[in-house]
């Protein structure tokens, strides 16, 4: 009796060891691993696998031809070197990593001191790899309130006569944000993230968001003066100006606003597409929702936000000078003295397939475009006869990116089929 006794506790107490943790081991923790595009992880592989506490993970990333790796981002407080393509990460907790990878000559931005360093190489490639804002390294001392002396961020690729001041590099802002850009410059000519964008110039997949903006000449949350190619962006800010002010860029260049207004001949044709505004606009002269000044092209874009200025005042762009606009439109309220549009306020250019809202504008004329009311507005028929790349979806969260633009049918205004789902 005594031995069975014994073997019985012997026999519980084993059960009652095996039953601590998981099968016998001890704690488990999940390690999730991912990787941008231009390569993958060959070592533990992509994916989510449990591992014993205390684990030492080998990490080995391995790059496509053309892409180089740059570093692992995500948990990495117990990776052994975050920026080697070969390393350990250590389980104390459930991780998720991911390993970024970027095309051969592109230079990835992290940070407000990243995104800073720009100005050391205006014709190189960019790729933004995250948010930023006000948390983010180097706000404070760059782009905050009280930065180079309350001035704020200063524009990449500022004003002067020389052309190698100005951005002609490419931009990627791979769908990412730039939040809490905090500008005070209202003696300067150009404002915005970037001062000048000239001939070559690319910036395009980019958000500029919370922004508050003032300036003198040239005024844009995103592009002060464009010369160059903006695609496929997006601004909500509040922007103050004198002179050429809109939501996303201040002036268009083109080859004869150029000569007009007396821009160097390498502004060439700037081009905004495939992009929007919220923005709330005020200033003197030509004010726009999008665009203050115009010479180049700018098709499939809209602007919501309110717009006031003394003339040349536009929901969409505030003067059409020498440029065009084309399948685009405007929402917010337009209000001003001299030369006031619902779209355009002046247009010496050509305006097609474009329009604005009548009741919501406050403006039943526009020297370019078509009135429609809020309903017709948000009827798919007032754009698929005017020849848009458009087609209804069920609800503002879907989205059908075959096409250009997508509506929910009788229910939304137009929105561009990239867009962000809020």
């Amino acid at each position: 009796m005594k031995g069975i006794s014994i073997l019985l506790i012997t026999v519980t107490l084993l059960a009652g060891i095996a039953g601590c943790g998981d099968g016998g081991g001890g704690v488990e923790y999940d390690l999730t691993i991912t990787s941008t595009e231009g390569g993958e992880v060959t070592s533990p592989g992509e994916g989510t696998s449990s591992y014993d506490e205390e684990t030492e993970v080998s990490l080995v990333a391995t790059a496509e031809e053309e892409y180089y790796f740059v570093k692992w981002t995500g948990d990495v407080d117990t990776v052994d070197d975050a920026d080697a393509i070969e390393t350990t990460i250590t389980m104390s907790d459930n991780y998720s990593i991911a390993a970024n990878f970027v095309p051969d000559g592109a230079e990835p931005v992290w940070d407000w001191h990243d995104l800073d360093a720009i100005r050391d190489n205006l014709g190189a490639s960019y790729l933004l790899m995250n948010d930023l804002d006000s948390a983010t390294a180097g706000y404070i001392e760059l782009a905050g309130t009280t930065a180079n002396d309350g001035k704020g961020w200063q524009p990449i690729g500022m004003w002067d006569e020389l052309a190698e001041q100005f951005f002609h590099g490419i931009f990627d802002g791979q769908g990412y944000e730039i939040c809490d850009l905090f500008i005070n410059r209202p003696d300067e000519v150009t404002g915005g993230l970037f001062g000048c964008v000239v001939v070559g110039g690319v910036i395009e997949h980019l958000g500029v968001v919370n922004a508050d903006v003032t300036g003198g000449t040239g005024v844009g949350s995103l592009v002060g003066i464009n010369g160059g190619t903006v695609s496929s962006s997006y601004a909500t800010a509040v922007i103050n100006g004198n002179y050429a002010v809109g939501g996303l860029v201040g002036l268009i260049s083109g080859h004869d606003a150029a000569a007009e207004y007396g821009l160097p001949e390498y502004f060439g044709n700037g081009t905004v597409s495939k992009s929007y505004s919220t923005c709330s606009v005020s200033g003197n002269t030509f004010i726009g929702g999008l665009v203050g000044l115009n010479g180049g092209p700018v098709s499939n874009c809209y602007a919501t936000g309110s717009v006031s200025g003394n003339s040349s005042v536009g929901g969409l762009v505030g003067e059409n000078g020498s440029g065009t606009v084309s399948n685009s439109y405007s929402t917010g309220s337009v209000t001003g003295n001299l030369s006031v549009g619902g779209l355009v306020s002046n247009d010496n250019g050509i305006v097609t397939n474009s329009f604005w809202d009548t009741e919501t504008s406050g403006q039943t004329t526009s020297d370019g475009g078509t009135g429609k009311t809020t309903t017709e507005m948000q009827d798919i028929t007032t754009f698929s006869g005017a020849t848009w790349d458009i087609i209804a979806v069920a609800s503002p969260d879907i989205r059908n990116t075959s096409y250009i633009w997508n509506i929910v049918d009788d229910v939304t205004y137009p929105f561009l089929s990239w867009e962000p789902v809020s």
